[in-house]
């Protein structure tokens, strides 16, 4: 009987690698009607998980492990964005700003402003002031004729988190004028899991209602 058990354990902890070796791959959700899922499984240990319905788009990307028949998948912490320069070539016509302005474009080059960023404009000289994105993605503020804009600190308007500083380049500081964007998109949209758990089924996934998808169904491994 010992050695019945030993062996099952043996087994049972010999299997476990062996099955996370066999689940990365690309899942979709079948059988739900008008919802779509994908689930991407990466062999670094790491996921990416969409679902569409209807009108509402819902994302999650984290780490996974396997352990007996169970796959868990538990989201990465909420990012903070990160924010950079414009390009050259986004600034397009804009002109510099009006003599005793100091102007920061804040949003996606070619596609939208992006609102509610609290910039904090420092000059040479250590002389600061403080403006918040407008729906136009516009932060204005008044500064002296004699002092050069330096560096900005970015961050979302109410957010605790300190500053990102980022020095200006020449062209911009003598410009009055300098363009912000934020390069990781995903920091604005909150995970829609915190941990999800999926039963391994032969070569599908399945997801029950209380799993953390909030619905039930199969994820089908693409072939």
């Amino acid at each position: 009987m010992k050695r019945f058990l030993a062996a099952a354990v043996l087994a049972l902890i010999c299997s476990a690698p062996a099955l996370a070796a066999t689940l990365p791959g690309h899942y979709y959700l079948n059988g739900r009607s008008e919802v779509g899922s994908e689930l991407l499984l990466k062999a670094d240990g790491t996921f990416q998980w969409a679902l569409m319905y209807g009108a509402v788009d819902q994302y999650a990307h984290g780490t996974w492990a396997a352990k007996g028949d169970e796959v868990t998948l538990t989201s990465a912490p909420q990012e903070k964005p990160d924010f950079a320069l414009f390009e050259a070539d986004d600034y397009g016509r804009t002109k510099p700003a009006e003599p005793g302005l100091w102007v920061a474009i804040v949003g996606f080059p070619h596609e939208g402003p992006l609102a509610e960023v609290e910039v904090l404009f420092e000059s040479a000289s250590g002389k600061t002031a403080t403006a918040v994105s407008k729906r136009n993605g516009d932060a204005i503020t008044n500064m002296p004729g004699g002092e050069q804009w330096q560096r900005a600190g970015l961050r979302m308007k109410g957010a605790a988190t300190d500053y990102q500083w980022i020095n200006l380049p020449a062209d911009r500081a003598k410009a009055r004028l300098a363009g912000f964007t934020v390069k990781n998109r995903e920091a604005f949209t909150p995970s829609a899991f915190k941990t999800m758990t999926l039963t391994v089924e032969g070569n599908a996934l399945h997801a029950d209602s209380k799993s953390g998808l909030g619905i039930g169904g199969t994820y089908e491994k693409a072939k």
